[in-house]
């Protein structure tokens, strides 16, 4: 009966004192030998994984930000999103009523081209006026707001508040005293809204504000 290799295990690997096909080669184990080793300080993923798994958690940020810049966007970073935004919203909402006002001023004529003339007017006059009244809005409040920032040195809910209270009193003041007072008390309600919504999980007390 043949004998075994003495180079080879009864696994069918490499002993350590064997050799290779261009000299010596250092020990080789089997699947079954690795198996049953265990991995110090590692997860045991994988018995020939050599890297700690730990390194390849990424609990940092992936990007580098400029001496003195913040993780968060300012206002004035904000604005031009804030005013397309705002324009985009209002022409959506102008076209769809004035698509409900066109139909229902012209419900009496047959389906010809002056009615589809007529509504189609409807459309872009509506939408051209809300998106303008909109993005007029948001400009004065992205204007009031990096104002105040920059003047009080510090972001708040104060400056949202603040910039919507003024963005009304100037948005109403061409009718007057009571005008000016009206749109500053509706301003004032709708910025107050926001500050509460964009702190309601603060007052809760879940997460940190974010401004």
């Amino acid at each position: 009966m043949d004998k075994e290799p003495s180079g080879l295990s009864s696994t069918g690997s490499k002993s350590a004192g064997g050799f290779g096909l261009f000299g010596s080669a250092g020990p080789q184990y089997s699947k079954t030998e690795l198996a049953g080793v265990p991995l110090t300080g590692m997860s045991p993923l994988s018995p020939y994984l050599n890297v700690d798994p730990r390194y390849l958690i990424q609990d940092t940020d992936e990007f580098i930000l400029p001496t003195g810049a913040n993780k968060t966007r300012g206002r004035f970073e904000l604005a031009f999103f804030t005013i397309g935004g705002c324009c985009i919203t209002g022409a959506v909402f102008g076209a769809v009523n004035g698509l409900r006002m066109g139909l229902s001023e012209t419900r009496n004529m047959a389906w010809s081209k002056p009615r589809n003339v007529q509504i189609l007017n409807m459309v872009t006059r509506q939408g051209a006026t809300w998106a303008n009244t909109l993005g007029s809005l948001a400009l004065l409040y992205s204007a009031f707001g990096v104002i105040i920032e920059k003047a009080r040195g510090a972001e708040d809910d104060l400056n949202t508040i603040a910039a919507g209270t003024l963005t009304g009193v100037l948005y109403k003041s061409p009718g007057g005293l009571r005008g000016a007072a009206r749109g500053g008390l509706v301003g004032l309600t709708l910025s107050g809204l926001y500050a509460l919504y964009n702190n309601w999980d603060h007052l809760k007390g879940n997460s940190p504000t974010r401004y």
